[in-house]
């Protein structure tokens, strides 16, 4: 596994070099397929996701997916360092994707290779680097979902800091609008949508829901941005207002909309449901074997693509999720020596 892990960091360091925004991520996937090919592994590739399948694939026995992501977010403007440029500087590799979530890919990737020829897996291997992970794209992990088998059970890289988030919130974006009358300023208005929107917003502010989670918590609902009005002189017919819903594993998506809907003093539409939590048993495999080697369990509060999958998920990763979206963005090198070593023991534990 040495040369493989020294492969590895290689890879990443070229794959930060590349600029690989979401839905721009066609060099990134070009290099993603040269490692492939440099290891002789047959490759498919849909929009900008390569995956593969391990040799002896028997359509039989259960499949595992692992999978992360090769798109980033845009640099921010705080960055000192080039984003582009993927220095090790006393053990930390810098640059943009780095943490977020090249670390976790290569890895994976590495650990895939590694058990890619291996006869008489318990379990069938496919490798996704995915795209527009980022944006949650059209043409991210989930237009790959119906080009593979079934998925029985799936890792999804990402900086966890190799401990196991075996459940993860969902998140669905409400656009709430409060309708009033529009009018001249000059004149009496009793109907005045944004003095209307001061009740509203202490609604959304004071609403709870009833079910928490053990690993997750509360729902978070969370009002993010307020429009209204053009001009100094005219009331505006509508207030536009933005809630953020972070769900926990004991809704669905579309449970959540429902209650709002019925009970919010105000019209409120999500603009999409496909974004559900997730989560996987303390009693699966994959997580005792986690567990075993002595990682700890948690729910994370942040989005992956574990919220298109159906299966039961492990969002497990080198790297720190608070670094993600960071100004000279890093990952230890260690971090990933370690990453391929536990990797690669869990799923020696059941395969």
């Amino acid at each position: 596994m040495e040369t493989n892990t020294q492969k590895a960091i290689q890879l990443l360091q070229d794959l930060i070099s590349i600029q690989s925004f979401s839905s721009q991520e066609d060099q990134t996937a070009n290099r993603i397929e040269e490692w492939f090919k440099e290891h002789k592994i047959p490759f498919k590739r849909s929009n900008n996701n390569v995956y593969a399948f391990n040799h002896y694939f028997d359509k039989s026995k259960p499949t595992l997916l692992l999978n992360s992501h090769h798109d980033t977010v845009r640099p921010n403007r705080a960055y000192t360092r080039d984003p582009y440029q993927p220095d090790i500087v006393d053990g930390k590799l810098y640059g943009l994707g780095s943490n977020d979530a090249g670390g976790a890919l290569v890895s994976l990737i590495a650990v895939f290779t590694h058990f890619y020829a291996q006869k008489d897996l318990n379990y069938n291997l496919v490798m996704v680097a995915s795209a527009e992970e980022e944006s949650s794209g059209k043409n991210g992990l989930n237009s790959v979902l119906p080009l593979l088998p079934t998925i029985d059970v799936a890792i999804v890289g990402e900086p966890t800091l190799m401990k196991l988030a075996i459940s993860e919130k969902g998140l669905v974006v409400f656009d709430v609008k409060v309708k009033g009358t529009a009018g001249h300023a000059a004149h009496p208005n009793d109907n005045n949508p944004i003095l209307k929107s001061i009740e509203v917003l202490q609604w959304l502010e004071n609403f709870t829901f009833d079910r928490s989670s053990e690993t997750l918590g509360d729902v978070k609902l969370t009002v993010t941005q307020i429009n209204a009005g053009s001009q100094h002189n005219v009331v505006p017919a509508e207030v536009h207002i933005v809630v953020d819903v972070r769900v926990n594993d004991q809704y669905t998506n579309q449970e959540i909309t429902d209650l709002l809907q019925a009970k919010a003093p105000c019209e409120i539409t999500p603009r999409s449901l496909r974004l559900n939590s997730s989560s996987i048993p303390k009693n699966h495999p994959l997580v005792k074997a986690g567990m075993e080697l002595n990682r700890p369990t948690y729910g994370s509060p942040t989005l992956s693509d574990q919220s298109v999958l159906s299966c039961p998920s492990l969002k497990l990763g080198p790297g720190d999720s608070t670094r993600s979206h960071t100004a000279d963005e890093y990952i230890f090198v260690d971090e990933i020596n370690e990453a391929i070593n536990l990797y690669t023991s869990i799923l020696n534990k059941i395969l």
